[in-house]
């Protein structure tokens, strides 16, 4: 009989959408909880610690970090940069360690930057650009830290040059007219502030 039952084809049609959809919500369970989060970002930081691991552990710990901080949206990348979560992290990689990892997330980032400064209102980009200026002016860095600050992590001048580089290649690549034209006055103090570097 229940044999039978189960040999109806409208309930084997139903039999089968059930199990598709708990297939589907499996696979959509399992990317939410895979999406990384600045909490998870940090756990792993914190566990993978880069002091006395082998350079094959070291190499697959910078790449698991660049893909989780690719991985968040702008805004979280952004307030996790703010909290300096990854400073620990940046301070115990070599030079050549240092230069890898910016190859991994300074595309991503600066184009998750582009993207959202493509979509804020004018009166927010403003904001930023107020902000930028004021910490140009008066030397400081983003967020207002004194550009030479001693708790930084250390950054060479080639790997300033690769920021710098990058930064501004994703700036015309990427941003959209209202943006350059908003920026404008940003760009113009950096480059009289590089030139007084030179």
């Amino acid at each position: 009989m229940s044999y039978r039952f189960l040999m109806h084809p409208a309930l084997r049609v139903m039999a089968i959408l059930a199990g598709i959809w708990l297939v589907a919500g499996g696979i959509v369970w399992m990317a939410r909880s895979a999406k990384p989060t600045p909490a998870s970002l940090e756990r792993y930081v914190a566990a993978h610690r880069l002091e006395g691991a082998a350079p094959a552990e070291r190499a697959r710990t910078i790449e698991q970090v660049a893909a989780q901080l690719n991985g968040l949206t702008y805004e979280d990348r952004r307030t996790f940069r703010e909290k300096r979560e990854l400073d620990g992290f940046f301070k115990a990689l070599t030079p050549e360690e240092r230069g890898r990892f910016l190859d991994l997330t300074l595309p991503a980032g600066f184009h998750q930057m582009m993207t959202a400064l493509n979509a804020m209102k004018p009166e927010q980009r403003k904001k930023i650009v107020q902000r930028a200026l004021a910490d140009l002016q008066s030397g400081r860095g983003p967020g207002g830290r004194d550009a030479a600050s001693a708790d930084r992590p250390p950054i060479d001048a080639a790997q300033q040059e690769k920021i710098i580089q990058q930064g501004m290649s994703a700036f015309y690549e990427d941003a959209n007219a209202d943006v350059k034209l908003d920026f404008a006055p940003v760009i113009e103090q950096m480059q009289r502030s590089l030139q007084h570097l030179e």
